[in-house]
């Protein structure tokens, strides 16, 4: 199981950021949040991402998880980054497989697209579906 988990939200995911939050805090798992509250009218989807991906590569979180209206926008952010490797999840076949061959380290969910019971699922997924290694990290490999 992972350790601290870094959780953020744009405007449009504040609730299910929330929810994620309690999740990972009933499994006892500590999250650090860094999304905008729930109410908040308009933020910039990048410069949350960057946090969270930040907390991520210094280390100070283990995994991320990045919500916004599709997860597309958060997913591609978070991309840009040498050293992450995110995908957005829209089931959690997609979430077991990601981390299982691709051992991603961020996951992105679209609040817009996913109920809460399945948004819920998909992190479960994310946190305890190991990476298999093996010929999987050498594909990975070969992204740099």
């Amino acid at each position: 199981m992972p350790g601290v988990i870094a959780v953020g939200s744009d405007h449009a995911g504040p609730e299910l950021k929330d929810e994620i939050i309690f999740y990972l805090s009933a499994r006892g798992l500590e999250a650090a949040d860094f999304g905008v509250p729930v109410g908040t009218k308009a933020s910039n989807y990048p410069d949350v991402a960057k946090k969270v991906v930040q907390a991520v590569l210094a280390g100070d979180a283990e995994r991320g998880i990045l919500v916004c209206g599709t997860g597309a926008g958060m997913c591609m952010v978070a991309n840009k980054f040498e050293g992450i490797r995110a995908a957005n999840c829209v089931n959690e076949f997609t979430a077991k497989m990601s981390r299982a061959h691709n051992n991603i380290n961020v996951l992105t969910l679209g609040a817009r697209v996913l109920g809460r019971g399945l948004a819920l699922e998909i992190v479960e997924a994310f946190l305890v579906t190991p990476f298999e290694g093996g010929r999987h990290q050498d594909r990975l490999d070969m992204f740099n």
